[in-house]
């Protein structure tokens, strides 16, 4: 299978490195020509434990090669993922600018039928934007499915390797999106809660 990941950080290398790790020939693009000059040349621009290991053993035997051009990692593949910040915004939103903007490139590059994988932390609903983006740049048919990442720092390739949602479980994209944003909410109350409970023992002079 031939794959496109656009965005090199923590999901998007991880992702693609792995991806080329089961086989796949993966193209990963990033419009950041200083940090695609230095993979080409074997350095991790970030730092996960093995992902430096990966990246060069599937580069050396082809499977993985990098990119500035989205033009040409659209049309060299089937599958095309999604991977680009979304910072928080002042308002508590998310910015989803780059997130459009890579649709739109995508939709004025199709060369025939993609599946574009919507990988990015983004609110429910932003797979039905990116489709209209993409069908107004194209007339050639494409899917759009939501497939959000469950990145832990430190755990990147063993939480993608683990996790079946990283690989073949594609819902519907609300049910994609509802998932990812009731288990951000779990994660943020389960770190307020163990804190808390902390500073209780602290107070109280209690050892657990």
């Amino acid at each position: 299978m031939k794959v496109c990941v656009v965005g090199s950080g923590y999901v998007g290398l991880v992702a693609g490195a792995c991806f080329a790790e089961y086989g796949n020939h993966v193209i990963c693009v990033d419009k950041d020509e200083v940090k695609i000059a230095n993979l080409k040349k074997g350095t991790i621009p970030i730092y996960e434990p093995g992902l430096s290991e990966l990246v060069l053993t599937n580069w050396k035997e082809k499977r993985l090669e990098f990119t500035t051009s989205l033009h040409e990692g659209v049309q060299k593949s089937d599958i095309i993922f999604i991977a680009v910040g979304t910072p928080t915004l002042s308002d508590g939103s998310s910015d989803l600018s780059a997130v459009f903007a890579v649709a739109k490139e995508i939709g004025k590059s199709m060369n025939g039928y993609k599946v574009v994988v919507d990988k990015s932390t983004v609110p429910v609903g932003t797979a039905a934007q990116v489709k209209a983006i993409i069908a107004n740049e194209t007339k050639e048919e494409f899917d759009v499915v939501s497939n959000p990442e469950f990145f832990e720092r430190g755990r990147g390739d063993r939480r993608f390797h683990a996790s079946r949602k990283s690989r073949d479980r594609f819902r519907n994209p609300k049910s994609r999106r509802f998932d990812r944003t009731t288990l951000c909410s779990f994660c943020s109350q389960r770190k307020s809660y163990f804190k808390n409970g902390g500073r209780l023992c602290g107070t109280y002079e209690i050892c657990v």
